[in-house]
């Protein structure tokens, strides 16, 4: 593919939007590592997405869809095709007098300003995600959760993109979430925007909860480093961080990646840590957890780009 040719339908698909070429992904990503995408899109909204999204699948190059770049781990090599980025452009959210508990919202944005919305409204029910940092495409994506809630419970339905370019609206039985799944997944799809049913709630009630967990957070996690949030999915019975404390890997480093003595269940950039260091001491980790206990991790962090 003539990458001249390419950027040009890129910058008439994402036309009050921004494209840029050989961006680093490190500047996208939570874990602060990544090497550069080929070409990385700002859409200025759901239309420009749509485009973007279909220019990439009509000219057959690989095209990725990221919201806060949380989650993700991206190769120190890059990534050959499109990365784009469902954010500020996408950020919208709206609830009018005839449905006052309902939210409707954009998948770009952050959970953090989605649940505050919520609280200025006085709409209990979203929490758990104030520190989560993702947007709400994201969460959607891989069902977010945290201190006991999770976004299958407040999700009535979802706007997607498939991959033939359709946009259809899945309810909450359709996406058919799961522990950190949903059919988005499944079916490759790209979160749009969705639709939250929340509860009324007394307001002070709410802004004593999310500070509780603002201060369990900053107390427990190791928020200081970057990082991609809790790197492996909860086995069932136990929790990932026990199991790899247990394992003696409190501390644990590769080259800059390291397992936080903070949070055993956190893998944390120290300081120019590459994707390799991190990979490197993933599969440690999951090698010495299942020698120790039996029990083999699974990550939740997504990796992508070249190997």
């Amino acid at each position: 593919m003539n990458k001249a040719y390419l950027a040009e339908q890129l910058k008439k698909a994402a036309e009050a939007g921004t494209v840029l070429t050989d961006e680093p992904m490190s500047r996208h990503t939570t874990f602060r590592i990544g090497g550069p995408a080929d070409f990385y899109v700002c859409p200025s909204g759901r239309q420009e997405l749509i485009d973007t999204v279909s220019v990439c699948r009509n000219l057959e190059v690989p095209c990725y869809v990221i919201g806060n770049g949380s989650n993700l781990l991206v190769s120190d090599r890059g990534y050959r095709g499109v990365i784009i980025e469902a954010g500020h452009g996408m950020a919208a959210v709206e609830n009018t007098e005839n449905s006052k508990n309902v939210l409707r919202a954009e998948a770009g944005i952050l959970l953090a300003a989605l649940s505050h919305r919520a609280a200025e409204l006085h709409l209990a029910g979203l929490e758990f995600a104030s520190g989560i940092p993702g947007t709400l495409g994201g969460a959607v994506y891989m069902n977010a959760g945290a201190y006991g809630g999770e976004m299958a419970q407040v999700i009535s339905k979802a706007d997607v993109l498939t991959m033939d370019g359709h946009v259809e609206t899945l309810t909450n039985e359709e996406l058919a979430f799961g522990y950190r799944h949903s059919a988005v997944i499944d079916r490759g799809l790209v979160v749009l925007g969705a639709e939250l049913i929340l509860k009324d709630g007394d307001p002070e009630a709410i802004k004593e909860l999310m500070a509780d967990l603002r201060e369990r957070r900053q107390s427990k996690q190791p928020l200081e480093y970057p990082s991609a949030g809790s790197t492996f999915k909860r086995p069932e019975g136990c929790f990932a961080g026990k199991l790899i404390m247990d394992a003696g890997l409190a501390g644990y480093a590769v080259g800059g990646a390291e397992v936080s003595a903070k949070h055993c269940g956190f893998v944390i950039n120290r300081g120019r840590a590459s994707a390799d260091d991190v990979r490197r001491l993933i599969d440690h980790v999951i090698k010495t957890v299942e020698a120790a206990s039996g029990i083999t991790l699974e990550p939740e962090v997504r990796f992508l780009g070249e190997s």
